[in-house]
């Protein structure tokens, strides 16, 4: 097979030849196959310093010479170009390296001797300074000492000569590899002429695929388990191919080297070929076992009237809710996207407070993972400031709070199989909203501190109460719907100002495309479902205090019946208004006359009536027969 060259790679062989000074940006730290034959046996993995010491050795070049703050001037794959260029340069070696500082006023400091490098013409000469985001604290922090030694590095690259070798004229070139161009001076590279920066990333998905082919893919398996796996999949072809696109699909965004890595465990687990794709779990949590793989079709099928038990009159919301759960699932999720690490499922919950969007999240958490503690919370209205990513992503290296990481990435780091609820998401800041961009499409993101997370395992959901109210011509809120409209007009209104807050308002329909179809909206809570939500308070009250206290509570019809008249007179704020009803109407005067009563425990009572009309509310019981 053909070796696949990266872009970088033909960008280097096509600008090598015109700029002297190449930046090299990205995925420095990686390994690299080696595609071309040469001193390095093509496809070998090896560190970009090696690549480069042996692709420019291929070209002709008399020596690669690569320099680093910490240790100086060394060759490690050559020890004689060293001392050729030590001969060039004027200066000395000690213990292995030509020692040099790269900022300071005498001839010998590293911008000096890489002058003196590039402007001889005695030997084609390539310097690669390393780990060049180290050099200076920040671009905009730079002393004067700082600003001479980039002064002499960009006079050398205009200064470099042409060598003639037996390969033809080679010019002098300096490489400078850095993570983030922005680690060094805009004024060094920005319409710099002999400058040219080229873009290292991760290996793409024709990169990652070649892995899977040939001599490679058997290298992921022990002996043992290919001999004995492969006869199987050389009759099913098919089902093998399926294993391999799945694999370079959970892959996306991973180096080299971390690849390189997975394959030796996968190795080093003995996993058989059918799994393989389990290694990539493996790899990222540190897990064996995923939950989504041990969770019960059974339990599913039962999910609707588990969930009505906890969420009263939003039969057309939980149907949708479950069906993103079953498309995950059935892994059915993402299908029809080229991206196979998004999230396992995105629901955009909106409708009136107190309709039961948030119970929603934490009953699926329990329903998925066994424990509303897998439902992790945020709330956005604690995100409104332009520097709140930071506390939820983490702050990047040198600004406070560094080292505690993000509050999200901390999260998901720690339990990536939960249901992430972000509440009120309209509150958020923009910068934030544009971070979700990354994690709805890709699945992961890098925290502060440079490790990526994912978000793969994950069931997104946001909560929201945009298009309840919308402004007027004079940016008055007014209600755009009411509990007089019928489901269907409430659930195409509030669509509708839910488009027009990401179209108009926040100008960023990119994150709405993200959304897609999944936008949940909760109905009002009507007359039948608040009555549902009240004797389902009032039966838990009942039972709490016959479980606790041994007291049983009766209530006689003509009392439920005022109570139900007065808790659910208005419905405006919902099931939690209910609640702050019960609160007020019984729970508050049925603890005052225990309290009054002096009554701990092991008591039969029966309420009479609820005085809902007193200030405050106040009830009428009787105990064992007598009046109170």
């Amino acid at each position: 097979m053909e070796a696949l060259i990266p872009k970088w790679h033909r960008e280097l062989e096509l600008f090598s030849g015109i700029k002297p000074l190449l930046i090299m940006e990205g995925n420095i730290s990686d390994q690299y196959r080696y595609p071309v034959n040469g001193s390095v046996r093509q496809d070998e993995i090896i560190p970009l310093s090696r690549y480069l010491h042996a692709y420019f050795s291929d070209q002709g070049y008399d020596q690669v010479i690569f320099y680093s703050n910490l240790v100086g001037f060394v060759s490690p794959y050559d020890p004689s170009m060293l001392e050729r260029f030590a001969a060039l340069t004027d200066t000395q070696i000690k213990s292995g390296a030509i020692q040099a500082e790269f900022k300071g006023n005498g001839a010998d400091t590293a911008p000096n001797v890489i002058r003196r490098a590039m402007c001889q013409q005695k030997a084609a000469t390539v310097t690669v300074l390393e780990t060049a985001s180290h050099y200076i604290t920040t671009p905009e922090r730079m002393d004067q000492q700082d600003v001479n030694s980039f002064n002499i590095l960009s006079q050398s690259a205009l200064s470099s000569s042409w060598v003639r070798t037996v390969h033809g004229k080679k010019q002098n070139l300096l490489i400078i590899l850095v993570r983030k161009v922005n680690d060094l001076p805009a004024w060094f590279y920005l319409n710099n002429p002999v400058c040219k920066i080229l873009q290292l990333e991760a290996p793409d998905r024709e990169e990652r695929k070649r892995m899977m082919t040939g001599n490679n893919f058997a290298t992921f398996f022990s002996g043992t388990v290919y001999r004995r796996d492969m006869p199987y999949y050389a009759e099913h072809p098919d089902e093998l191919e399926r294993i391999k696109e799945k694999f370079v699909g959970l892959t996306e965004g991973l180096t080299f080297t971390e690849l390189d890595e997975m394959r030796m465990l996968c190795k080093q687990e003995e996993t058989p070929i059918r799994d393989l794709c389990t290694v990539v779990d493996l790899y990222k949590y540190g897990i064996k076992e995923n939950p989504w793989s041990t969770l019960s079709v059974a339990s599913l099928k039962t999910a609707k009237q588990d969930f009505e038990k906890r969420i009263k009159g939003q039969d057309t919301a939980l149907e949708r809710t479950l069906d993103v759960v079953k498309r995950a699932v059935t892994g059915m999720n993402g299908l029809n996207s080229s991206s196979t690490g998004k999230p396992k499922g995105v629901l955009f919950f909106a409708g009136p407070t107190g309709t039961g969007k948030t119970e929603t999240a934490k009953a699926l958490a329990e329903k998925l993972f066994g424990d509303e503690s897998n439902c992790i919370r945020f709330d956005m209205s604690e995100y409104g400031q332009s520097h709140s990513d930071q506390k939820l992503m983490g702050a990047p290296p040198g600004y406070v709070g560094y080292e505690a990481g993000g509050q999200l990435t901390n999260a998901v780091k720690k339990n990536p199989f939960c249901i992430l609820l972000f509440d009120e998401i309209e509150k958020a800041h923009t910068n934030i909203m544009d971070k979700f961009l990354q994690i709805l499409e890709d699945g992961r993101m890098t925290d502060g501190q440079g490790n990526t997370v994912y978000f793969s395992e994950a069931i997104i959901i946001f909560t929201s109460n945009l298009g309840i109210y919308v402004k007027d011509a004079f940016g008055n809120r007014q209600p755009n719907v009411t509990m007089d409209m019928d489901y269907p007009e409430v659930q195409m209104r509030v669509r509708s100002a839910i488009e027009d807050y990401f179209k108009l308002e926040l100008g960023r329909p990119e994150i709405l495309n993200r959304i897609g179809e999944n936008i949940v909206v909760f109905d009002y809570i009507r007359k039948e479902a608040a009555d549902l939500i009240l004797r389902s308070q009032v039966n838990k009250i009942i039972a709490n205090l016959r479980e606790q206290k041994s007291i049983e509570i009766t209530i006689e019809d003509g009392a439920y019946e005022s109570l139900e008249a007065a808790a659910t007179a208005d419905l405006s704020n919902g099931g939690r208004g209910i609640g702050n009803q019960v609160e007020s109407l019984v729970i508050n005067p049925l603890s005052r006359w225990l309290f009054d009563n002096e009554i701990t425990g092991s008591a039969k009572i029966t309420i009479e009536a609820f005085e809902t009309a007193a200030n405050p509310p106040s009830l009428r019981c009787r105990v064992e027969g007598g009046e109170a």
